[in-house]
Formats: C-alpha cells, sequence, structure tokens
C-alpha cells in the first residue's frame, strides 16, 4: 500500500488520485513498491487532480489509466528488485502486456538453468543479447567476438530445445538464433551434437558458441550453456553479464507493444519457428578428432553396448567405437527425454541397464553411455554377470593414469582416492564444484609451466587443459567436459593390459564412493543447513578437530587462528553434526570438516559425507567416500532416505 504520508494534503483530489494510483500498483503486482514523490514533482502532477473529483476509488481503473500514465512516469519509484516485473513501465509496453510474471533464467554450476514453464523465447533472448553484447566488449585474446562473426550453436533433444511445447513455452535454438542475428553474428547450427563437439568445433576456430542443453537435469527444466571464443565462460564474467541482462531487460520489457518482438506470452510474434539447417562439420571434426589420436590402436576382440537413452550423442556412441575396432550394440534408445545423472545415478536407472544387458544376451566387455548432452560418461562392466558401476571420479583417476598427465585438477567432492595412489604427487589444490573452477585451477597449473594438464569431474566428466601426445599422436586441448575421451581411455587401458574393467579399476586404492540427491529441495533451504554448520570465519576453510585442540586453515592452507570463542562455536557445530550423523547411523566422531564447497565431513574411522545443495536445480545431494563401496551405498542411502533420512533430518534441524 502507498505511504500514508503521501495523503496528508487537504484536497480530497489528491487523497483520491493517490488512492487511484493505489489500485493501479496492485494491478499491475507492483505492491511491494515504495511510492515516493517529491515536492517538486507534486506541483506538476496538483493540475490534474480536479478531473479525478468524482472517480469513486473502487471502481475499475480502466478508464483513468491513459489520463495517468503520462503522470505515472514523473513518479519515482523505489522498488524491491526481487521480480522481474517490479520495474516501472510504460502503459502500452511489452511488460503492461505480459499475461504471465516473467521468471529470471540464473546461471547455474555451468550454463543457466531453469523450469521449461518459465522458459519464454523472451527470456532466452533477453540473456543471450547481453551475453553476446559482452562478448563484443572483450578483447579477442580474452574469448572476445566480433559483429558479422561466425558464431556456432547445437542442441540436445529436450522437446523444448527447438519446438515450442505447452503454454508456448521453449523453442530455445529459435530464441537463441533471432538474438545473434539482432546483435549482428552469424549463427551457424552445428544440430544435434554432443556439447564437447561443439566446443571443440568453436574453438579450433575462435569462435563463439551456445550449446543449448538441460544437461543431465529433469525433463522438466532447460537452458543452455554460452562458450567465449577461448572456451567455457568462467565464474569471473556472470557479474558483469548480470549487469547486461538487467539493462536489456529493462529495455525490452518497457518497449512499447505495438514495436516488440514478442506477444504477450513471451513468444516470438513475427519471426520464423523453424530452426536454421544443421551442417555436419562439427560432428565430422569430433569424430576425426578420436579416431585420429588413436591411430595406430584398436578395440578389436571388445564387445560393448551403447545404452542410447535419448543422449544427443546415442550415434556416436556407435560410430567412434566401431570406427576404432569394437564391436558395438545399440540398446535403449528412447524418443521420449531420459535424464541421467551420471553422478548420481540411483538403483532404478541401474536396473534399467542391467536389463538391458541381460536381454541383449550379456557377454559384453562393457556398457557405455552419457548423460542428455554428452558431456559426462556412464560405464559399468560385467563381474559375474552383474554390472558394476564406475563413478567418474574413479573413472578420471585411470584416465590421467592412462594420458601419463603432470598435473590433475579435481573438485572436492570427488573421491580422496586420488590422495593415496601415484596421483597424489601431481594433484592441484582441490576447486569448488563445476566445471569453471577446475578450468581455473588447470589454468594456475599451467601458468606455473606445467605440461599434460588435466582435470575431471565426480560425473565423470574429463577436461584437458593442454595438448596431449601419446604414440606421436596428439589431442588437442579442450577445456570442457567431455565424455567420449575417458570412456575411450578406460577400454584402452583394459584392452592393452588384457584385462577387464573390473581388474583395471581394482588397482586404485581401495576407496569408494556413490552421491545421491533429494529432488525439488527448496535452496532456501538448502542453503539454511550450509549456514548452520559454517565456521564462525568465512576465510576458515578446512577445521581439525585434534585430540585436544582445534586448528584452521585457509583457501591456501595458510593457518588461521582459532580464539576460545572461536573453539566454543567449532565444538557446537562439531556436536550438531555428530547429533545426525551418529554411532547409531555408523558414524564414529567427526575429525575434520572441510568447506571448500558446502560442508565435506571427515569422520575419524575415514567415512565422508559431504552435503552441499545444487547449483543447476532444486536439489540437496549428498557425497561418500568409504572403504567399502557397501559402506560408501549405505551413507549415501541413509543420506536420501525418506522421510527420516540424514538430509531431512538436517532439513528439520534448521526449521525448527
Amino acid at each position: 500500500m502507498i505511504h500514508e504520508s503521501l495523503c496528508s494534503s487537504d484536497n480530497p483530489g489528491w487523497v483520491i488520485f493517490v488512492q487511484c494510483l493505489d489500485i493501479i500498483f496492485q494491478k499491475a503486482d507492483l505492491g511491494s513498491h515504495r511510492l515516493a514523490l517529491s515536492p517538486i514533482k507534486t506541483s506538476v502532477i496538483r493540475p490534474p487532480l480536479a478531473r479525478l473529483q468524482s472517480v469513486n476509488p473502487t471502481w475499475g481503473i480502466t478508464s483513468v489509466l491513459l489520463d495517468l500514465h503520462i503522470h505515472l512516469l514523473l513518479i519515482q519509484i523505489q522498488p524491491n528488485r526481487k521480480a522481474v516485473t517490479e520495474m516501472p513501465a510504460q502503459t502500452d509496453s511489452l511488460a503492461a502486456h505480459l499475461a504471465y510474471k516473467p521468471v529470471v533464467l540464473k546461471f547455474g554450476t555451468s550454463g543457466r538453468r531453469g523450469e521449461v514453464v518459465d522458459l519464454t523465447q523472451l527470456e532466452i533472448y533477453t540473456n543471450v543479447v547481453a551475453e553476446i553484447e559482452y562478448l563484443q566488449s572483450l578483447p579477442i585474446s580474452e574469448g572476445g567476438i566480433k559483429s558479422g562473426d561466425n558464431f556456432y550453436f547445437a542442441h540436445d533433444l529436450r522437446p523444448s530445445s527447438t519446438k515450442l511445447v505447452e503454454n508456448g513455452r521453449g523453442g530455445l535454438c529459435q530464441a537463441v538464433t533471432q538474438a545473434l542475428k539482432d546483435k549482428e553474428m552469424k549463427p551457424i547450427n552445428l544440430g544435434d551434437i554432443p556439447t564437447p563437439a561443439l566446443t571443440y568445433w568453436a574453438i579450433t576456430h575462435g569462435k563463439g558458441s551456445i550449446m543449448v542443453t538441460g544437461s543431465h537435469i529433469p525433463f522438466s527444466r532447460n537452458g543452455y550453456k554460452l562458450n567465449t571464443s577461448k572456451g567455457e565462460l568462467m565464474k569471473r564474467d556472470e557479474q558483469p553479464i548480470n549487469d547486461r541482462v538487467a539493462i536489456t531487460r529493462e529495455k525490452l520489457l518497457n518497449q512499447p507493444y505495438s514495436e516488440s518482438l514478442f506477444d504477450e506470452q513471451g513468444v516470438f510474434r513475427n519471426v520464423s519457428q523453424e530452426v536454421l539447417p544443421a551442417i555436419p562439420e562439427g560432428r565430422a571434426a569430433y569424430i576425426k578428432r578420436y579416431v585420429d589420436f588413436f591411430k595406430g590402436e584398436t578395440l578389436q576382440g571388445f564387445k560393448l553396448l551403447a545404452y542410447q537413452h535419448s543422449a544427443v550423442g546415442r550415434d556416436l556412441l556407435i560410430e567412434i567405437f566401431e570406427a576404432l575396432g569394437a564391436t558395438v550394440t545399440a540398446a535403449g534408445r528412447s524418443d521420449t527425454f531420459v535424464p541421467i545423472d551420471t553422478e548420481a545415478i540411483d538403483q532404478a536407472q541401474l536396473d534399467v541397464v542391467q536389463k538391458l544387458y541381460d536381454d541383449a544376451g550379456k557377454g559384453f566387455n562393457a556398457v557405455i553411455s552419457t548423460d542428455g548432452d554428452s558431456d559426462r560418461p556412464l560405464i559399468l562392466a560385467p563381474e559375474s554377470d552383474v554390472l558394476r558401476f564406475f563413478g567418474g571420479d574413479l573413472l578420471g583417476m585411470v584416465v590421467a593414469e592412462f594420458l601419463e598427465v603432470r598435473a590433475a585438477v579435481v573438485p572436492i567432492s570427488t573421491n580422496d582416492a586420488i590422495d593415496r595412489g601415484p596421483l597424489a604427487a601431481v594433484t592441484e589444490p582441490k576447486t569448488k564444484i563445476g566445471s569453471p573452477y577446475v578450468i581455473s585451477g588447470m589454468e594456475k597449473a599451467i601458468a606455473k609451466g606445467i605440461p599434460n594438464v588435466c582435470g575431471w569431474e565426480a560425473n565423470g566428466g574429463f577436461l584437458t587443459g593442454s595438448d596431449i601426445t601419446r604414440n606421436g599422436n596428439v589431442l588437442t586441448a579442450l577445456p570442457t567436459r567431455d565424455a567420449f575421451l575417458p570412456i575411450l581411455c578406460a577400454l584402452f587401458a583394459a584392452h592393452n593390459r588384457k584385462t577387464t574393467l573390473p581388474a583395471l579399476f581394482d588397482t586404485l586404492p581401495p576407496r569408494f564412493s556413490r552421491a545421491s540427491l533429494l529432488r525439488k529441495f527448496p535452496r532456501p533451504t538448502a542453503m539454511k543447513i550450509v549456514a548452520r554448520f559454517s565456521p564462525p570465519e568465512a576465510n576458515m576453510q578446512d577445521v581439525s578437530f585434534l585430540a585436544d585442540s582445534i586448528t584452521a586453515s585457509d583457501a591456501d592452507q595458510a593457518l588461521v587462528s582459532v580464539t576460545e570463542s572461536h573453539t566454543q562455536q567449532l565444538n557446537q557445530i562439531r556436536k550438531d553434526i555428530e547429533s545426525v550423523f551418529s554411532a547409531n547411523a555408523g558414524f564414529s566422531p567427526v575429525s575434520r570438516i572441510l568447506y571448500t564447497d558446502g560442508v565435506r565431513i571427515l569422520f575419524k574411522n575415514g567415512d565422508v559425507a559431504h552435503v552441499r545443495p545444487s547449483g543447476n536445480a532444486d536439489e540437496l545431494r549428498i557425497y561418500s567416500v568409504a572403504d567399502t563401496q557397501e559402506r560408501a551405498d549405505d551413507i549415501a542411502n541413509q543420506g536420501v532416505a525418506e522421510p527420516n533420512g540424514l538430509l531431512r533430518t538436517l532439513e528439520k534441524l534448521v526449521s525448527a
């Protein structure tokens, strides 16, 4: 409601005027605004008050809108900027005509992700226009692009990526294309190819790119990922981009409706909804990349089952591996999108793969697959006809040893087996979760002059920060998640050693991991959980509980002073954690807590439980590590059990 101080005039028309404005703001869903009139502007507004003397404040506002809208422009509104619609708008602006409340498409762990019901072409166009302007402002040496340049895009197989779906949502590729055209770029469609295939083609040609994809997240969501002409967008780019997005959003929403590209549903009015024809060059180059690197080697004799589902690289699973000598059988192809999270694969999905294996006649050396945009691998192999799943963090270790890397960068969520084997000597400081952080870590290693730099994530996505040479063949750097390279390396490692995949993975230090999650978990609640167990000082990133003291260090492992007050607070945090992760649940006392990303709890018996909100969706994840797979599975299963599992208990703790 309008502040009472504005109604102090003796003129009754003033009161009516203010009441009318109040109705307008309520109708426009601007109830959270405060209205403030400067003394000078008050004198400008007083003349039309006489015209409002006969207006009944409870009557509809339609007849007075035209009389008021000019004067509304003189009113200073200080909005609470939580909602997109809370901004001044012309009466006949696009914003005034929208039949829905826009929802901002936000950056996630890597790229922008949102609910399809909120993904209008207006929202996609708004963000892409601002992002292209940002890239055009950068020097070429920093990933910038020039007007008139080619700009590549590709997409996954989600319906909303290329088509308008229910209520006019989706059609993301069309929005990307129009934004590129309007910013004087030349959009070129590489079609339905893996994210790493698009990125490889684009950076090889020094051009920017956009992958339209929801990656591994649920079917109800989608989004896209922007790349500079040098590679992935970094976290340092996000804020200046968001600043530009805010300006672009206000400009588009305040544009006269008659001039806008969009209708009241945020759908293009006079823009073609056809997707540009795709060119095949990007796909062909990606195949050639791996056929050339493994030239002189063969997978002959290996029988593979390719679980295709709705992965965008499902046909490449056959083409690339057959080109390298393997015999590949396709299975599980789906016309309906299937979200596969290779980091948190659940038993139901494993059962689906096991049935496909059984129905195909068994006898395969491995089952291979990827997530939706084919930048995260999935690999399993039989042990006595029961498929064994290999976690992406362990897969990364096998690949790193195969490629003889000199520097390895991994996020804090990965299996700590890397700290117990030969790779410990080449492991760089662990990063936050997300490919931009891994890339930043690789850049630091490269800056130190280290060759053969790589990185990987717990989902198995493998990144090469520098060129890798093997048997005289060069694999050029591809600093983005890739699913095909790790699968190929693991298979060649087993084939060359004449062993099975289970036997190969058994050579790693015996540490086992599992990840699981609760979906539709409110992010504010998840952040409360992290805050509840966070240290008293932000620079305390590594806290150790010793027999008679507590020590802490920062992100660079420099010691941080721990006062008596700090000790009391940290002991309370440990006590609260142990009330949930209790002896009854099989946990020993807490020995250490890492705060690099979320809350990673280390117990005296070697167990690890890591709690972290997802950066891409309303999900709360738990990562576990233990000395046996059974215990790692048990921790993860206890974490997501309903209704009183570990994560639900934490939720109740912060909601009490």
